[in-house]
């Protein structure tokens, strides 16, 4: 969906942004299926998407969430280090959460998630609720974009001045 969104921004010359493929190793593979059966991972990814909105550096990563409650385990200690040198020269950061026990998308704003994230440091709770989210940061599809997240960015750039 992020994918399928990503490329009518790009067709609309909104914003240029493109899947980070993990980099794998194959070890073993099927010959007549033509097909890599086991493989590991050369190094730890940092991001799915990175690129540029309307000049602005962009990078985010999306995360699925079947239950109300988001684990910070999903997210990993060289993404946030990550992000945070990400928007120390000068982009934007964010993961987008979808929710689907309850069908909904969320733009989970980086200093949000850095509240969390040092909650959970400080010896609080280790995941997120749903009703802690900021609702103004809902994502909601509509007919052509299925993840149409730039209004959420519109929104986190104008609480940043």
């Amino acid at each position: 969906m992020i994918n399928y969104t990503n490329e009518k921004y790009r067709e609309s010359h909104l914003c240029l942004i493109q899947k980070i493929p993990t980099p794998i190793t194959p070890v073993e593979f099927d010959k007549e299926k033509r097909t890599i059966t086991l493989a590991y991972f050369e190094r730890r990814s940092t991001v799915d998407y990175m690129g540029s909105i309307q000049g602005i550096p962009a990078c985010f990563d999306a995360k699925e969430c079947a239950s109300d409650t988001f684990s910070l385990s999903n997210i990993h200690d060289h993404q946030v280090e990550f992000m945070g040198e990400f928007e120390s020269q000068g982009g934007i950061s964010f993961i987008i959460i979808n929710y689907t026990g309850r069908n909904v998308l969320y733009y989970l704003t980086y200093k949000k998630l850095l509240e969390f994230w040092n909650r959970w440091r400080n010896g609080g709770r280790r995941s997120f609720r749903f009703d802690e989210i900021e609702e103004r940061f809902v994502i909601v599809p509509r007919p052509g974009l299925y993840v149409p997240y730039l209004d959420a960015v519109q929104k986190d750039l104008d609480e940043r001045e």
